[in-house]
C-alpha cells in the first residue's frame, strides 16, 4: 500500500471553506460591479509575464519577491502587482485603445514575501486605473475617491475615511528647506509616522542627515490641523516661494471642490498632509482609506496619481490615476475582527428532491426555476428522505420541494419554506414566474 501524502497548503496561500468562498465571492463581485457603474472596463492581463518585461522597473525588495523561474530557453515571472501588466498593455495596445482609458482589473498577484499572520504570498487586488493620452484632467483625481465611497457603502460599511494630500506639496516643501536630492528617502519615513509615531519619524530623519531646522519644519507642516478647508487656506498663507508647492496646494483645493460635487459626505473624506505614500512613482494626488474604528487594519484602499505609466515601454507621455483594494488581506482582516460573518452555507434557493426512480420530472422543475433566475439544485443521489432533509437542512436551503408518484401523477407540487416549514402549493404547468417566494 503506498504511503499517503499528507494534504497541506503552503505557507501564505489562502483557502476558504464554502460558506468563507461565498462571502469572499460577494465581496470581489460588490467591488466589480461598483467598478463597472462607474464605466471601468475589464481587462485581463497574464499571471505570468516575460521576466523582461516584467522588471522593467522593479529593483531593491520588489525584486527579491519576485517568483521568478525559466521553461525552456525562456525567463518567466509571476506578476507581483497589476499596475506593471497594465503598462505593458497599454503600451502594446496603444493604437486600438480609447484614451482616457478606464480600466478594472481583479486577480491574483504573488509577493514571495516572508509569511506572517495577514499577509499572503498570493493575494487578490482590485485596481482601476485613469489612464490619459499625454494629459488627463485634475477632476479624475477626484472621481476615484468616490468610487472608494462606494465601494465601501456598498460593503456595508458607514465610519471610513478617506484621506487625500498631494506630493507635489511635500515636494515643494522639501525643494523650500533644500532637501530635494533627499525628497524620496523623506517621504518614505514620513509615510511611516502613522505606525511609529512623531519621536522615531525624527530619529530616521536624524539618521539620513536632515538638519534639525528643516525637521522642526517638516513636523510643522505635518502638524496643520483644522478642516480640509482650513488645511488649505493654511497651505496657502505658507511663505513657501516653490512652484512645485503652489501647484499641488491648488491641485489640492481643486480635488477637494470636485470630491464635494461627486457627492461624497464631508465626514468620509478629509486633507491629511501625513499621507505621503511611499512608493516614489506617484507625482500629485494621493489616497489611503481608513476603517475609522479598526484603524490596526491599516489602509484599505490606497493609490494616487502618477506622470507616466508606461515610460519603460514607450516614448508616450501617459499619466494616470488609480487605486487598489488588497481584497484576501482586507478579508482576512475583517473575519479575524469579526465584522463580516460567514453564514451563508449553499448559493441554492431551491432544492428538488426525488423519491422516484426515475427523476425526469424532478429535473424539469429545476429547470424551470433556473430559467427564471432561481439558484435550483436537485438531490441526484439515492438517499432515504431523511437524510435528503438533513442535506438541505445543513447547506441552509432555504426551500425544499419533494417529488414522489402523486406530485408526478397530478403536476402539483408543494414548496416547503424551511426556516417556517409553512407548504405552498405549485402547478408546474403554470408559469413559474408567478409563483413568489416569501
Amino acid at each position: 500500500m503506498s504511503q499517503k501524502i499528507e494534504p497541506r497548503t503552503l505557507s501564505g496561500f489562502m483557502e476558504l471553506l464554502p460558506e468563507e468562498q461565498i462571502l469572499f465571492e460577494q465581496m470581489k463581485q460588490t467591488i466589480e460591479s461598483t467598478y463597472q457603474k462607474f464605466g471601468f472596463l475589464p481587462l485581463d492581463t497574464p499571471i505570468i509575464e516575460l521576466s523582461q518585461v516584467l522588471l522593467a522597473k522593479a529593483g531593491g525588495e520588489t525584486e527579491k519577491q519576485i517568483y521568478r523561474f525559466e521553461r525552456g530557453d525562456t525567463d518567466l515571472s509571476l506578476r507581483f502587482d497589476l499596475t506593471v501588466p497594465l503598462a505593458k498593455y497599454v503600451a502594446k495596445n496603444y493604437g486600438n485603445l480609447s484614451f482616457p482609458f478606464r480600466r478594472y482589473q481583479i486577480g491574483k498577484v504573488y509577493r514571495g514575501e516572508r509569511t506572517q499572520k495577514g499577509r499572503f504570498r498570493e493575494f487578490y487586488q482590485c485596481d482601476i486605473d485613469i489612464i490619459g493620452d499625454e494629459t488627463l484632467g485634475i477632476v479624475n483625481d477626484a472621481e476615484l475617491p468616490s468610487v472608494i465611497y462606494n465601494v465601501f457603502k456598498n460593503l456595508g460599511f458607514e465610519d471610513f475615511t478617506i484621506r487625500i494630500n498631494n506630493r507635489k506639496i511635500l515636494n515643494g516643501l522639501f525643494e523650500s528647506i533644500d532637501e530635494k536630492e533627499k525628497s524620496v528617502e523623506i517621504l518614505r519615513i514620513i509615510d511611516k509616522i502613522e505606525k511609529i509615531g512623531k519621536e522615531a519619524v525624527i530619529e530616521e530623519l536624524e539618521k539620513l542627515e536632515v538638519n534639525r531646522d528643516s525637521i522642526q519644519k517638516i513636523i510643522e507642516f505635518m502638524e496643520i490641523d483644522g478642516d480640509s478647508d482650513e488645511k488649505i487656506e493654511k497651505l496657502e498663507n505658507l511663505p513657501i516661494s516653490s512652484e512645485t508647492f503652489k501647484l499641488g496646494v491648488q491641485e489640492l483645493k481643486e480635488v477637494v471642490k470636485y470630491i464635494r460635487a461627486f457627492g461624497i459626505p464631508e465626514k468620509n473624506f478629509n486633507v491629511d498632509l501625513t499621507i505621503a505614500r511611499g512608493l516614489d512613482y506617484y507625482t500629485g494626488t494621493v489616497y489611503e482609506t481608513f476603517l475609522n474604528d479598526y484603524r490596526e487594519l491599516g489602509s484599505v484602499c490606497s493609490g494616487g496619481r502618477y506622470e507616466n505609466l508606461a515610460e519603460y515601454y514607450t516614448d508616450k507621455k501617459l499619466p494616470g490615476v488609480g487605486i487598489s483594494i488588497g481584497l484576501t488581506r482586507l478579508f482576512y482582516k475583517l473575519n479575524e475582527l469579526n465584522l463580516i460573518k460567514a453564514e451563508q452555507k449553499s448559493i441554492s434557493k431551491v432544492l428538488v428532491i426525488p423519491m422516484t426512480e426515475n427523476m425526469e420530472f424532478a429535473i424539469d422543475i429545476a429547470n424551470k426555476f433556473r430559467k427564471i433566475g432561481i439558484n435550483t439544485e436537485v438531490y441526484l443521489n439515492n438517499k432515504k428522505l431523511k437524510a435528503k432533509m438533513k442535506y438541505a437542512d445543513k447547506l441552509q436551503i432555504p426551500y425544499v420541494i419533494v417529488v414522489g408518484d402523486d406530485e408526478i401523477e397530478t403536476g402539483i407540487v408543494k414548496v416547503k419554506n424551511m426556516n417556517t416549514g409553512e407548504e405552498r402549493e405549485l402547478d408546474v404547468k403554470s408559469d413559474f414566474q408567478t409563483f413568489k417566494f416569501e
